[in-house]
């Protein structure tokens, strides 16, 4: 790739102008490939913090494009909406968005590969076209990019916080107000790390709005709007406020809340369990500005079967 710089951008840096004139990088992979000796200014290699004088020719040679280790699976796909820059997807409950560890197959990723091949490459071979995730048993709706332009467009969006993300959850007990918000910091446990918690030092801020929209006897069907995305995050904020998700059992919403109730209502409550099966949390609604053609997109999903008995029991 090849661009002539023009005398109007003298005195910029080059890592900030090239990331402008070939938008398809971000400024963190052109940095990272001027490291590399892969941009060169006449014929020459420089720095990220080369200040162009204007008339310099920039070339690039990008580095061949690292194979995906990750087999394609022709698994069935809820597809909410396609095009040539993106997909909607309605994930169900037991399918992990992509490959971690000992994990190779069945994964929201293979799909995908074998669905539509080319996805965006942004967050590596293992991740590709992954813009954001859910939890393996949480259900829903997720983007996912085809290319890393859109990937970045997306990305830019969630780290801007005006992505309308709102999800469906059945937590134990009734809460003191209707409605609130919730603000903790999350990182990973202190004593078990494959679990998150809300701690005083080294996590990252998270918000969780949340809506009660109905009550019965031992729990509440709310809607919850994310306004960050961190790890397991209506999860550890609910369970924080001592209303774990129910039949959450990693955030204490398992058999183990039975007991704390009163034994009137323990024999619905096991029964509910047993119609769960997983955790009753669902991304319901999902809206975003294309960034292809600038047009607001909105979605929704309705939660799983099993869900589904869960809050019409809520509502009887």
């Amino acid at each position: 790739m090849e661009a002539k710089i023009q005398p109007g951008h003298k005195g910029e840096r080059l890592d900030r102008l090239l990331a402008t004139l070939w938008p398809e990088f971000s400024r963190s992979r052109i940095q990272g490939l001027v490291g590399e000796g892969r941009v060169q200014v006449d014929g020459q290699p420089v720095r990220a913090s080369y200040r162009v004088v204007g008339g310099e020719q920039v070339s690039l040679d990008l580095p061949p494009v690292q194979p995906s280790a990750i087999d394609p699976e022709a698994i069935p796909l809820d597809i909410f909406f396609e095009d040539e820059h993106l997909l909607v997807v309605n994930k169900p409950v037991g399918m992990c968005v992509h490959p971690a560890g000992p994990l190779r197959s069945g994964t929201l990723v293979n799909a995908l590969l074998a669905h539509c091949g080319d996805l965006s490459c942004i967050n590596g071979v293992h991740r590709p076209g992954i813009v954001h995730r859910l939890d393996k048993d949480t259900s829903g709706l997720l983007m996912v990019a085809k290319n890393d332009l859109t990937h970045r467009g997306l990305a830019k969006q969630l780290e801007e916080r005006t992505v309308l993300r709102r999800y469906l959850a059945v937590v134990w007990g009734k809460l003191s107000e209707q409605e609130g918000r919730i603000e903790g910091a999350i990182g990973r446990h202190p004593r078990e790390r494959k679990r998150m918690a809300v701690v005083e030092e080294g996590g990252r801020l998270a918000g969780t709005r949340y809506e009660v929209i109905a009550e019965r006897d031992f729990i509440s069907l709310l809607s919850v709007r994310l306004e960050t995305g961190r790890t397991h995050q209506i999860r550890v904020h609910m369970a924080h406020l001592g209303h774990p998700v129910f039949a959450d059992a990693v955030y204490g919403g398992g058999a183990q809340k039975l007991k704390g109730i009163a034994p009137q209502f323990r024999a619905d409550a096991r029964m509910l369990l047993v119609a769960a099966g997983a955790q009753m949390l669902h991304a319901e609604s999902l809206g975003f500005v294309h960034p292809g053609t600038g047009k607001m997109l909105r979605f929704s999903a309705d939660p799983p079967a099993e869900m589904g008995r869960v809050i019409e029991w809520v509502h009887r």
